[in-house]
């Protein structure tokens, strides 16, 4: 059984499509959400799912990162999957989790990587430099910001009269599609050179 932790900041709306995903698997539990939010949507989804959630504010990551090692141990958690966090993972998550922090970005890095590109600072950035193409990249966490390894990208064709929300539908219908697949061949890989 792989334990996956999810850490989410908004809605959860990946959140839930990675619940919904794996729900089946009897080899994947989603066994925790953790939250920088008190308030966020992620927390509703979380306990109509009967799944386990934890906030820890930016400050308490910061100050004391080992709060939420001892946490995510306490669930035997093998894998964290990123859904919209927004909080800079500490470098003891890090070392802790070697090749097992997943996250998904709304563009095609190496462009509009970095501290504050998330969402729609992203969007309105590929449209203000009028690209012809938009996508997302699945990549293993680093310490640096959306520099770790590439799991997967994929695209999407971007017309004349796109705006920020229609680029952000085709975002999330990558998103949606994708981030659990990469997930679970991530699991099977990754798994398999555990043995």
């Amino acid at each position: 059984m792989i334990n996956i932790a999810v850490f989410a900041s908004g809605k959860g709306s990946n959140f839930q499509n990675i619940i919904n995903y794996f729900k089946s698997n009897k080899q994947v539990k989603i066994a925790l959400l953790v939250t920088d939010k008190e308030d966020c949507g992620a927390i509703d989804i979380a306990k109509k799912s009967n799944i386990n959630h934890k906030y820890f504010s930016k400050m308490e990551l910061k100050v004391n990162p080992n709060l939420l090692v001892n946490t995510l141990q306490s669930y035997s958690i093998d894998l964290i999957v990123l859904a919209g966090y927004l909080t800079k993972i500490p470098k003891a998550i890090i070392e802790k989790f070697p090749n097992a922090i997943i996250n998904i970005h709304p563009a095609l890095l190496p462009k509009y990587g970095g501290k504050g590109m998330y969402g729609n600072f992203v969007h309105q950035a590929v449209l203000d430099n009028h690209e012809k193409i938009t996508g997302i990249t699945i990549h293993l966490v680093t310490e640096e910001y959306d520099e770790g390894t590439y799991l997967l990208q994929a695209s999407a064709p971007l017309q004349q009269h796109d705006d920020v929300q229609s680029i952000a539908e085709k975002v999330h219908y990558l998103e949606y599609e994708f981030y659990p697949k990469t997930i679970e061949a991530w699991i099977k890989l990754w798994h398999k050179k555990s043995l």
